[in-house]
């Protein structure tokens, strides 16, 4: 891609509050209608040429550089729709498909999947266990002849009633420990055991086409050469997704942050109590303080990371990180927001009721904070253990530098 991605990052900018903005209020409705209006935008997006930005060019994207795409993901952030309206929301799986997929599944779904024609989902989550422990997970493909036989129930698998396909995770194997017992198989959603149980709310939110779904897998048969990559490399995989994910997630916290601090500062300076207006209030002021320095602080751990895994280092350490600040920061910022805008930031007269709802998903999803601060603990400290080399800070930015 030769386009200055700065003129890119405005270009979208001017798309998400000039075209999804003001139709966010349709688009929430998850109906036929908030169908046909994202469909408007799509095509105004590929109108644009702000269509698929970050896909590769080789699956008809238009291969926007792993760096330039993460600020780019920033502005798209200020809308949950502007994902799909962008065409940004299909490309883990699309890169899922193109370096794993057998060819007839390349062939069959890339193109469309790239185009927005068609819609994946991705089922790991299951209801009855700890998911935060992944290597408990029930669901199991078995091979019989050519076919995965596979049984099992997940949730969260986001946006199954109108996807295409299903890339499910599974234990295929069964005297292998730990991770290496899991693979991921495609599975299309018109197989006859493939029953979706429910839309599952949200705090209180229903999702509609776009929702949470719990999915039932009652002895789906599909080909064996289903198989995503190889035999036991799910969680690989899924490492190979969940990685970049979890950066472009992080950048559009922080474009979610950056619209909830707008309004919030916009408000203090409409609205007066006790003879001044709220801008003049010391508390208040250390609102636009506190927020400010958050959203820079976790904007800047999230581009160390983005950096780190565009030079191919796996940057466990940092995405962690990144992982539990980003999801305190846009809670804790958008917490603010509605606090200054009194009542009215309780109702949906405002986005921010929405935003606070999913803000609040975001310590549980990708894994529960938890579990990324028992993580990073433990890799940091072990560099400690036995006459280590420690954790010197100054050192880990003088090698991404000098990189």
């Amino acid at each position: 891609m030769s386009r200055d991605w700065k003129k890119v990052r405005k270009e979208v900018k001017e798309f998400v509050e000039n075209e999804v903005y003001p139709a966010e209020e349709i688009l929430h409705k998850r109906d036929d209608e908030s169908t046909k209006k994202m469909q408007e935008l799509m095509q105004k997006a590929k109108d644009k040429s702000l269509w698929a930005l970050g896909h590769p060019e080789d699956i008809g994207g238009q291969g926007m550089p792993f760096m330039e795409y993460v600020y780019i993901n920033e502005v798209i952030g200020r809308s949950s729709s502007a994902m799909v309206a962008l065409g940004t929301h299909s490309l883990q799986d699309s890169i899922m498909l193109r370096e794993f997929a057998s060819k007839r599944w390349r062939d069959e779904y890339l193109e469309p999947l790239v185009a927005g024609e068609i819609f994946p989902s991705f089922g790991m989550t299951e209801p009855d266990i700890s998911s935060s422990d992944p290597t408990q997970l029930q669901t199991t493909g078995v091979l019989e002849g050519d076919e995965w036989v596979i049984n099992g129930r997940k949730w969260f698998t986001s946006g199954a009633a109108g996807a295409t396909y299903t890339t499910v995770m599974c234990r295929t194997e069964l005297d292998v420990p730990s991770h290496g017992a899991f693979s991921m198989i495609i599975v299309p959603t018109d197989n006859p055991g493939y029953k979706i149980v429910r839309d599952t709310p949200v705090l209180g939110i229903h999702g509609g086409h776009g929702g949470h779904y719990e999915v039932e897998y009652d002895n789906v048969r599909v080909p064996e050469e289903n198989l995503l990559g190889p035999r036991g490399q799910g969680f690989l995989i899924a490492q190979r997704r969940l990685g970049p994910g979890r950066i472009f997630h992080c950048m559009r916290w922080l474009g979610q942050a950056q619209r909830a601090f707008d309004l919030m500062c916009l408000r203090m300076h409409e609205r007066e109590a006790f003879g001044s207006s709220l801008a003049d209030k010391q508390l208040l002021q250390k609102f636009v303080f506190d927020s400010a320095c958050e959203i820079q602080a976790s904007r800047q751990l999230t581009l160390d990371a983005a950096k780190r895994i565009d030079q191919g280092d796996d940057a466990r350490i940092e995405i962690g990180m990144i992982k539990v600040v980003g999801a305190k920061m846009v809670h804790n910022v958008i917490d603010r927001a509605i606090q200054v805008h009194g009542a009215k930031g309780l109702t949906d007269d405002t986005p921010l009721s929405l935003m606070y709802r999913h803000a609040r998903e975001a310590r549980i999803y990708d894994g529960p904070d938890e579990v990324h601060v028992q993580s990073v603990a433990r890799r940091i400290l072990k560099n400690y253990q036995n006459n280590g080399a420690g954790w010197d800070f100054g050192e880990r930015d003088a090698s991404l530098e000098s990189n």
